[in-house]
């Protein structure tokens, strides 16, 4: 993938629709690897993600609806958020089909639109560690419980296709206490803008 252009963003992939949500969590999480996910006009390249899946433990879903996660069973292509440890919002995107309340968390993003934002809302200047986090992105691109229930394909909202080859590394999920064994982390091999680096 290219480096970051200290003078213009990198060319945008296609527009992502909705679709491309309704497939398995586990074909979704690897696919998102390398695109760029926008919350108006500012945000990056995604670098890490985890999948989750509604016969996981570790899952919102896992236990049934209830008025927190309801989102999760309704159609793919929608933004789920949710307060983790009462302190910091974390964004997911919901995949499969109605029913099946399966989401992908994003982790991390390589920061490449609206840096200055991004810098004002987190209050650094690192650009390594504005978006190395769940809680730090979604800080950086001014994500709060207003964004849940959008859809992924319409303002503010926006993700693309990654436009070249990468290489996704995986590993297992972070911060979880259940079925803390299963490889549903994904990210950019080597990146430096990983919340932690994968084994080697």
């Amino acid at each position: 993938m290219a480096p970051i252009s200290k003078t213009s963003p990198p060319r945008l992939g296609k527009p992502l629709k909705r679709a491309f949500f309704g497939r398995s969590v586990h074909e979704v999480a690897p696919d998102l690897i390398g695109a760029t996910m926008l919350v108006g006009g500012v945000g990056g390249i995604i670098v890490e993600v985890e999948a989750y899946h509604h016969t996981d433990p570790a899952a919102h879903s896992y236990r049934g609806p209830t008025p927190r996660n309801q989102v999760m069973f309704g159609p793919p292509g929608f933004a789920y958020v949710y307060r983790s440890y009462g302190i910091h919002w974390c964004v997911n995107f919901v995949c499969e089909e109605e029913g099946s309340a399966s989401a992908v968390l994003i982790r991390a993003l390589e920061p490449t639109h609206g840096l200055a934002a991004m810098r004002r809302h987190r209050h650094l200047q690192d650009v390594h560690a504005l978006c190395s986090g769940p809680g730090k992105l979604t800080e950086a691109l001014g994500i709060t419980i207003a964004h849940n229930s959008l859809p992924l394909d319409r303002p503010p909202i926006a993700l693309h296709a990654r436009t070249g080859d990468v290489e996704v590394a995986t590993g297992i999920r972070i911060g979880i206490t259940k079925a803390v064994e299963l490889p549903w982390r994904y990210g950019v091999k080597g990146s430096k803008f990983l919340s932690k680096p994968f084994p080697k």
